[in-house]
């Protein structure tokens, strides 16, 4: 056992790691979602992350938005523990039959205006789960959505994406 313990030590991974993201290319996003979000809102953007009965691969990346590389806050978004401060609703998974109901509480309990964010293909239409006897389909079978966020799962840069389009499509729809 000790040996084969000293060996796997000593041995390098077999993966090969992943190519690292443009450090520039996410400042510049980060800054253009921050100007976006204040010009908009005039602060910050608060999300409340919603699992309508997903398998936590979106939760996942929607996670590693808060770690210190992508560090979510310096681009003016925060996470909130109530739907009652919240200005978007990042929903992830398909709406699960049992969770319908908590859906359409939460989209209740979150002021206007508000906006709802369908992440992964799942969110999108029930991904693979669609059609089962568990699953009521996509989020906007339940609630309206504004953005459908595609990947299964997004990574986080796609995620910082699909948050400035939905802050660049509103600043449109209001000028």
């Amino acid at each position: 056992m000790r040996k084969l313990l000293f060996q796997n030590l000593l041995q390098s991974p077999l993966t090969m790691p992943a190519p690292a993201p443009s450090g520039q290319a996410l400042a510049e996003l980060g800054a253009k979602v921050d100007q976006t979000a204040r010009q908009r809102l005039g602060r910050s953007l608060a999300i409340r992350q919603v699992d309508a009965g997903s398998c936590n691969g979106c939760e996942l990346e929607i996670h590693a938005l808060n770690n210190a590389f992508y560090d979510l806050e310096r681009f003016g978004f925060h996470f909130v523990a109530s739907p009652r401060h919240a200005d978007v609703l990042l929903v992830t998974g398909p709406v699960t039959a049992n969770m319908r109901e908590a859906l359409e509480r939460t989209y209740t309990a979150t002021p206007a205006p508000k906006w709802v964010v369908a992440v992964g293909d799942c969110g999108r239409d029930g991904g693979i789960f669609a059609g089962s006897y568990a699953c009521v389909g996509g989020v906007g079978a339940v609630i309206p959505v504004d953005l459908h966020i595609p990947g299964c799962p997004p990574n986080p840069v796609q995620l910082l994406e699909g948050l400035l389009a939905l802050l660049q499509m509103l600043t449109d729809t209001i000028t």
